[in-house]
């Protein structure tokens, strides 16, 4: 009688212990939604974002030269022609991932599909492509602000899908990613010591070549540089008649210098966020 009792008890202490356990586990992920434009990967699902803030490729003023190479090759993609996978590296609110917005809202209409990875989620890149990989739809994996250390899983990840990996991406599916960094990861003055000098050539040691080897992973570099203070002005005076601010007088052009000196930067994202700020001011009574 008392191991029936001992039995029991150990059951009912095992359906309490699965209760906690259930009640700790993500919710079951919702269907995803094919026809949205965009989607994002978090917690191991794959989730759909069926609205996104439109953007203008004309919107996007003095990254001429970076708007024609990424579009060139996203049309390439899109046609189902040979395309590489691209990195946006330079200085940071110059138009990076805001050119990723505007050619997903020009060319959405044919196809294009945004799915947006957080860099330590790169290790899912397996998991993450699996769905997309029979869709008739053409998926940009896009990765913003990378950053790695060399040690990281989610920087080995990304190497290996880039090249190197034993099962290749599928064809509807290339990566672009942004950062600040041409190389991806810290470079340090220490790595230069490891250079060797061979009949009159220097070699560069193998933390420099293997921070190196990432990026060169990517086929497409797009670089983007910050703007004259006349390019800044000049996007300033674009956001205040977009926005309704109004013409760029005098005034406004002196505060849009002060506002860009205090943010240590003149770039396309100080000037939106002054053109914000100084339309809202308008208003005011």
């Amino acid at each position: 009688m008392s191991d029936r009792v001992d039995l029991e008890a150990v059951l009912q202490r095992a359906h309490s212990l699965m209760e906690r356990l259930e009640g700790m586990l993500p919710p079951p992920a919702p269907p995803i939604q094919w026809d949205a434009p965009a989607f994002r990967w978090r917690q191991g699902q794959l989730q759909s974002i069926p609205e996104v803030s439109p953007l203008s490729l004309d919107d996007l003023l003095h990254i001429g030269r970076p708007r024609e190479l990424l579009e060139r090759n996203t049309r390439q993609f899109l046609a189902g022609r040979p395309a590489n996978n691209a990195l946006l590296w330079g200085a940071r609110g110059t138009g990076k991932s805001s050119l990723m917005r505007a050619l997903l809202t020009r060319y959405a209409s044919e196809g294009l599909r945004l799915v947006q990875v957080d860099a330590h989620e790169l290790v899912d890149l397996p998991r993450i492509v699996a769905p997309l990989r029979d869709r008739s739809e053409r998926f940009v994996l896009f990765a913003d602000d990378l950053s790695f250390e060399a040690n990281e899983p989610a920087y080995k990840a990304l190497k290996a899908a880039l090249d190197g990996d034993l099962e290749a991406t599928p064809e509807n599916v290339i990566i672009y990613a942004t950062s600040n960094r041409r190389h991806l990861m810290p470079e340090r003055s220490a790595d230069n010591l490891e250079a060797k000098r061979v009949d009159d050539e220097i070699h560069p040691g193998e933390a420099v070549e293997e921070k190196v080897s990432l990026s060169e992973r990517f086929g497409l570099w797009v670089a983007f540089h910050p703007f004259s203070q006349a390019q800044y002005l000049e996007v300033v005076r674009h956001w205040l008649a977009h926005l309704g601010g109004g013409p760029m007088t005098e005034a406004a052009r002196r505060e849009a210098l002060q506002y860009a000196l205090l943010r240590g930067s003149r770039s396309g994202r100080v000037a939106w966020q002054f053109a914000r700020d100084w339309t809202g001011r308008q208003g005011e009574a």
